[in-house]
């Protein structure tokens, strides 16, 4: 006759953290999760253990108290699976008699219809591609986290082969560094990649950090020149009253290449001219004997025809007299 040992259960008290509720999905990560914290509380055995047989006949006291001490241990197991599954999977199953028959009704059902997720998680890890918008390293590890669920679902996938994708999945933006990978003749294994990609990605953020700050020093320094450009602007070409005093205007303008220049005097009398031809020396004397036609395109503001007899003297006279001598 074969002997049932009773072992005490640990405190379910003592463990806070319970696995998510089941309601259909990621059924591997639960059994997982329930396979630990059923671990924790010693009754794990109870989803491989068949139960117990007593004949009507047998008086061994001791037997029976073993036998009603796994029957309530497989009550607490049972009903711990059951209280981890949602409300319309406790519905389901909550007339299972057993903590196994439980646990194999469950595995049976969710585990074959798990078979399709391997071709969804495998084509989820061909698409993946990695953008800029998102850090490389954050990247990195969602491609791993794929891997690792093929690796679960019984793929094999070798570091070498992790290696080679994570370089072919890098941006644009790293189409140097990859092609620098891909020409290194030491093998890299997937922990010196991750670190030469966080290296690197580090040493990018600090570049752009230095740019933006001297990119920011150039503008403020710009802008500084511009408002002091701006404040030594020459003034407009009119005449102004500043504190009852007649600012002229620099500069009139003739036909044919000819300029006036107007020296400003700040007060009531006219301004002193001088005369500029842009051509050869023989043009000089052919102003003068034109000058007097040329006089009448001169350009008066309407402020300035108080003076305009005072600065067709000047022109005259000086020009002439400047003329001629050349």
């Amino acid at each position: 006759m074969s002997s049932i040992t009773f072992t005490p259960l640990a405190s379910a008290a003592a463990h806070q953290e319970k696995p998510f509720k089941f309601s259909g999905a990621d059924f591997k990560r639960w059994q997982q999760k329930m396979l630990f914290y059923l671990t924790t509380l010693s009754l794990s055995r109870f989803l491989i253990e068949e139960p117990p047989v007593v004949t009507e006949g047998d008086t061994d006291t001791q037997r029976r108290t073993a036998v009603d001490a796994w029957n309530h241990s497989d009550f607490l197991c049972r009903n711990y699976i059951l209280n981890s599954l949602d409300d319309v999977l406790y519905g389901v199953y909550c007339s299972v008699k057993t903590a196994k028959e439980l646990w194999n009704s469950l595995e049976k059902k969710y585990k074959t219809e798990d078979a399709g997720v391997t071709k969804f998680i495998v084509g989820k890890f061909l698409d993946y591609k990695m953008v800029d918008a998102k850090t490389v390293m954050s990247q990195v590890q969602e491609i791993q986290i794929i891997i690792h669920d093929l690796i679960a679902e019984g793929m094999e996938i070798n570091e070498p082969f992790q290696v080679a994708a994570i370089i072919e999945k890098l941006s644009q933006m790293w189409r140097d560094f990859k092609n620098y990978l891909k020409h290194e003749r030491k093998e890299l294994t997937l922990e010196e990649l991750i670190v030469r990609l966080r290296i690197e990605e580090d040493s990018r953020t600090s570049d752009a950090k230095t740019y933006k700050k001297a990119m920011e020093a150039e503008a403020k320094a710009n802008l500084t020149e511009s408002s002091n450009a701006k404040k030594r602007k020459r003034p407009k070409e009119r005449a102004t009253t500043v504190a009852n005093q007649i600012i002229w205007p620099r500069t009139v303008v003739f036909r044919r290449r000819t300029k006036v220049r107007i020296a400003p005097v700040r007060d009531n009398r006219p301004p002193s001219i001088n005369i500029g031809i842009v051509g050869s020396r023989s043009t000089h004397s052919a102003f003068c004997s034109l000058l007097s036609n040329f006089l009448c395109t001169l350009y008066f503001p309407p402020h300035f025809l108080k003076v305009r007899k005072l600065i067709l003297f000047a022109v005259i006279t000086r020009c002439c007299d400047a003329l001629c001598n050349l």
